[in-house]
């Protein structure tokens, strides 16, 4: 048993500091989290749990339980989590549009959707090209609104996440245009695009596979894709970036290596968090939108950080 596994056999409100689930591997990092800071558990019971997004006006996050086919939301205030949609269509990564409306990948109805703010649903996509989509992973929002989505196919590769069906089109990324909502493919030199991310200017993309590659913008779409972290034995799935343009990375692959992962803008490791099961996704949130929460396997998690996340609503 690791160091990282025994971390954990112990109640998570009583906790010696600095906190031994936080690992220092590059100096810069210790500056990044306060010496107070604690990973928390804040809520489990989930099956397999993705996609959290922040909401600054309620004060809540909401992310998805899929193969339990919720959405579920903790409330700040309260810390009471409670049902925010079920069933969810087996939703996964979300993410919020610049009118504050929530937008999300479903597995079982193989679409990203956008929830109006009286709680309808518009289908964003869901075919390309006459065919179905494979299933929607994850999705961001660019700063002229478009919408940017992954489509590895994982929903369907079994009926835990959704339905079982064959895939008939690449797994690739693709752009909705917001006005005409019309879809192009942006990205489609990537065996399972997942985790999706802009750099603060949005001059970069990050998009995940196992590793993570980095895609220079020009003219608002990606050329020279390349190869920006090497995850080793472990894998990328969720990312998120703040201002400073550092990436956290969600990761998984065994004890010592599962939680999130941090890398300054050049790809150098400067820390970890580490969680005793895999972490499938994160996001930037809180008042200040300095404190991190963590889907992972049947929990949701939560760090506060001295850094502040990009393209946080």
């Amino acid at each position: 048993m690791s160091d990282y596994e025994t971390v954990w056999d112990r109640d998570r409100s009583i906790v010696r500091l600095p906190d031994p689930a936080i690992e220092v591997v590059d100096e810069r990092f210790r500056a990044m989290l306060p010496f107070q800071a604690v990973v928390e558990r804040l809520w489990t019971g989930g099956r397999w749990l993705e996609g959290p997004v922040w909401f600054g006006d309620l004060r809540s996050v909401v992310f998805s339980d899929i193969p339990n086919d919720r959405m579920l939301r903790w409330t700040e205030e309260s810390g009471v989590t409670t049902v925010f949609r079920q069933p969810s269509e087996n939703a996964n990564g979300g993410t919020r549009d610049r009118e504050g409306r929530l937008i999300t990948c479903e597995h079982r109805t193989r679409r990203v959707t956008r929830t109006e703010h009286d709680g309808r649903r518009t289908v964003l996509a869901d075919r390309f090209e006459g065919k179905p989509l494979n299933a929607p992973n994850d999705v961001v929002v660019a700063a002229d609104g478009g919408i940017w989505f992954t489509d590895p196919g994982w929903g369907i590769e079994g009926d835990f996440e959704g339905d079982k069906a064959e895939k008939e089109i690449p797994c690739q990324v693709y752009r909705i245009d917001p006005d005409s909502l019309a879809i192009e493919v942006v990205v489609t030199d990537m065996a399972r695009p997942n985790g999706i991310a802009f750099s603060p200017d949005e001059s970069l993309l990050y998009v995940v596979d196992k590793d993570i590659r980095v895609y220079d913008l020009v003219d608002g779409r990606p050329v020279n894709g390349r190869r920006f972290i090497d995850m080793g034995v472990g894998t990328s799935d969720g990312i998120r970036i703040d201002t400073a343009g550092n990436l956290w990375t969600a990761a998984a692959g065994g004890a010592g290596y599962d939680g999130v992962h941090c890398y300054d803008p050049d790809g150098v490791l400067l820390g970890r968090i580490h969680l005793p099961e895999g972490c499938a996704n994160l996001a930037f949130g809180g008042i200040k939108k300095n404190r991190l929460f963590l889907t992972a396997t049947s929990s949701l998690y939560s760090v506060h950080v001295e850094v502040h996340g990009a393209q946080t609503p």
